[in-house]
């Protein structure tokens, strides 16, 4: 056994042969003052940096943590009264036995490290967990792929005199146990604990606090070589009964650290966040990286979000059931945005059905689908807005073909049927195709299109691009910003981005819609008998407050949505295959609308609950005027209406030939026509069609036509581009558009064809 005084003549000895490096250490702390300089505690703590980040929301509730440091895996600082006293006494016995009695460096180990190299004899290494400590913190000492110095070994020691004199023994311990590296990326006891035992290092046992320390020695060493020194580590404790399946018992815990999925999931945190998260903590991140020096250490921030955890978890759960309900009908993937009308907060943001989705990383929220009849609501109000239509107009649900540059556009409704005549509120609430596009060729692609663009969804073609498509959906849209443009109608025209993280400034407010046409449109989708045509009087989009709301079905049953708001909240959900594989019989109703039904009850819910909190009512906006109105010929039911002050009226009559504004049907504007090279010339005929004209005259290119029959004349095509115009009995011009014939036919002899019917 050594004593002090001999503990001291072999370290003479060892000074005597390592005088130099001796020398070198010393001159090294004296010369420079952050040589020896220590860090306090608590700089020690405020540096530390997890490799994850934690998402909060809006009342600093975590509600998803990610992991973001690719290199090293560092979960949240642990106090050391939250770590298992087995694994304190494991350590304490394995590494430092005296570390309760020395200052730093236990000399008697140093005399015998020294003692063991003069003789080329295996000791236990001199370092105390206080000077391995100094290695962690100190960047030049901390050890490399090649043993430390001589000199890195002296200047240890003194850092360690350093720690020893200005922190406490519970520090030093608890400082180590959270930084020292154990296996591969896992540094600090917490990641540890959580990756390969799965639980808090406050429950470790004596077999797991063994195993733990023994990687602390031999971090790279194989499952039997860490059992057997676990072992000695236990016996050491006096619990050699323990070592029965040790060996075993590492090698299971060992197979987590191979399986990369799981070590790469476990978190110490919720996960009710994924894909937001990784919006706000990632690309955050990312960004403190690109602009750190070399030498800097990755900033990991946490973010407290505007989401609240209790709606998040519930519109969560709602889309599973929802979905797990319709397993059967291929439908895996779903995603559910809720805001605030006021602010525009993100109050929920999912963007996945989890582990029912095989590309459950997909974010929904965000992804681009094609909308379906939600972009209808859009198309009205604008219509109505203009005063070309009011909610009492009547519109024709029949067959109709629309001649289009690229060939004739046969809208159809969903199920198949015509309704004949309808008025606007009856064609809005039940979703009717045709009439939506009949509406659309009176508003215009085009001008549509740009009304979309002002509401924020960023269409990535043009209206003339989408043509009459666009009033049943064409265009791909992402839930976000449909859910958002629903927000607006809910503001009354009043758009504005919506808000993810609390630091994130309120937009400006900007008047995209009319108040009093958005207030006519709301009004329509929170009518139930204007939706009984299509879904009934009692459906999933019936709810006990009044709510405003609307189905959407893509092409072949590939998307489904259902939005909605009331007077505090906006709700969004998209339903269907991140593939892109159709669904099989789900409707709008079936599919997306139970999810938003239960979601908008539970916000309503809580909202009746809150103290102080009244539900505010939908009241009129200023310019719109109520009156009782009756159909000619029976048409709709009598009822009250809501129009725009000056365009309303008390009977509704139905168009008779003579109303009709005259206009030419076809060509339609810019329409480019092909000759077909195979047909004879004289056979190729191009018809002119109009409405609202008997007595009507055509004029092609400055030069007048034969009179039309019946708004009708068939023209023998002749290439270039042409100017039809349209006149009346008086010469008086009523309609004219411009299109191009392209194609090469024979000359013939005599008058331009131009001329000859």
């Amino acid at each position: 056994m050594y004593t002090q005084q001999h503990g001291l003549k072999n370290l003479i000895s060892y000074v005597g042969r390592y005088g130099k490096n001796l020398l070198a250490g010393l001159l090294l702390c004296v010369t420079s003052l952050t040589a020896c300089a220590v860090p306090s505690f608590a700089e020690v703590q405020q540096d530390f940096r997890s490799s994850d980040s934690i998402l909060y929301d809006r009342n600093g509730v975590a509600i998803h943590q990610l992991r973001l440091n690719p290199k090293e895996r560092k979960l949240a600082w642990v106090k050391l009264e939250d770590i298992s006293p087995a694994l304190r006494n494991a350590l304490i016995a394995s590494e430092d036995k005296r570390f309760y009695q020395h200052g730093g460096v236990d000399w008697n180990a140093v005399a015998a490290a020294a003692w063991g190299n003069l003789w080329n004899t295996r000791t236990r290494g001199a370092s105390t967990i206080t000077m391995q400590l100094a290695g962690l913190l100190e960047e030049d000492l901390r050890r490399k792929a090649a043993p430390r110095s001589a000199t890195q070994k002296i200047s240890q020691a003194f850092i360690a005199k350093a720690l020893e004199q200005s922190w406490r023994k519970d520090q030093i311990l608890e400082a180590y146990l959270n930084l020292v590296a154990f296996r591969g990326e896992l540094v600090g006891v917490h990641a540890l604990s959580r990756v390969l035992f799965d639980k808090h290092p406050s429950g470790l046992n004596q077999v797991e606090a063994a195993i733990a320390v023994a990687l602390i020695r031999a971090p790279n060493a194989k499952p039997a070589r860490v059992a057997e020194r676990a072992c000695l580590i236990l016996k050491e404790q006096g619990l050699a009964s323990y070592c029965q399946n040790l060996a075993g018992i590492t090698e299971l815990r060992f197979a987590r650290l191979t399986a990369k999925s799981s070590q790469l999931n476990v978190t110490a945190g919720p996960q009710l966040a994924p894909h937001l998260a990784r919006r706000l903590l990632k690309l955050d991140a990312e960004g403190s990286l690109n602009t750190m020096t070399v030498a800097a250490k990755p900033t990991v921030r946490n973010v407290r979000s505007t989401l609240d955890a209790a709606t998040q978890a519930f519109a969560r759960d709602s889309l599973v059931r929802q979905l797990s309900a319709l397993v059967d009908r291929n439908i895996e993937d779903g995603a559910v945005v809720v805001l605030d009308n006021a602010s525009g907060d993100v109050l929920a943001w999912v963007g996945s059905s989890g582990s029912l989705s095989d590309a459950s990383q997909v974010d929904g929220v965000v992804a681009l689908r094609q909308a379906g009849s939600t972009l209808k609501p859009f198309l009205y109000e604008l219509a109505i807005e203009k005063k070309w239509l009011t909610a009492a107009s009547i519109l024709d649900d029949s067959a109709v073909n629309l001649p289009t540059a690229s060939g004739l556009y046969i809208p159809q409704n969903y199920d198949k049927h015509f309704k004949g005549l309808v008025s606007v509120r009856t064609a809005l609430g039940s979703s009717l195709n045709i009439p939506a596009v009949r509406t659309l060729v009176t508003v215009t692609p085009d001008l549509f299109f740009r009304r979309l663009q002002s509401l924020g969804f960023q269409l990535r073609e043009s209206g003339d691009y989408y043509g009459y498509s666009l009033a049943l959906g064409s265009a791909d849209v992402s839930l976000l910003a449909l859910t958002n443009a629903y927000r607006s109608l809910a503001n009354k025209g009043r758009y504005s981005t919506v808000r993810t993280s609390v630091k994130d400034a309120a937009s400006r407010d900007v008047a995209v819609m009319e108040p009093a046409s958005s207030f006519i449109v709301g009004d329509i989708l929170a009518d139930r008998a204007a939706r009984a045509v299509t879904f009934g009087l009692e459906s999933a989009l019936a709810t006990r407050s009044w709510t405003a709301v609307k189905t959407g079905t893509s092409k072949d049953m590939r998307d489904n949505w259902c939005i909605g708001y009331s007077d505090r909240y906006t709700v969004g959900v998209w339903v269907g295959n991140a593939s892109g594989s159709p669904m099989w019989d789900v409707s709008g109703v079936t599919g997306a609308a139970p999810v938003w039904q239960e979601v908008m009850a539970y916000l309503e819910g809580r909202n009746r609950s809150a103290a102080g909190v009244k539900a505010r009512t939908y009241a009129p906006a200023a310019g719109v005027v109520a009156q009782h109105i009756e159909y000619e010929s029976g048409v709709e039911a009598p009822r009250n209406e809501y129009f725009l002050a000056g365009t309303e009226q008390n009977l509704i009559r139905l168009a008779k030939p003579d109303d009709i504004y005259p206009a030419i049907l076809y060509p339609t504007a810019g329409m480019l026509i092909a000759l077909d090279p195979d047909i004879p010339p004289q056979r190729q005929r191009l018809r002119f069609a109009a409405q609202g004209i008997h007595n009507g005259r055509w004029r092609l290119d400055g030069k007048p036509l034969q009179a039309p029959k019946n708004g009708i004349y068939d023209w023998m095509p002749w290439p270039g581009k042409h100017l039809l115009s349209l006149l009346d009995a008086k010469g008086v011009l009523l309609d004219e558009v411009h299109f191009e014939v392209r194609g090469a036919i024979e000359k013939p002899k005599g008058k331009h064809p131009s001329t000859k019917s």
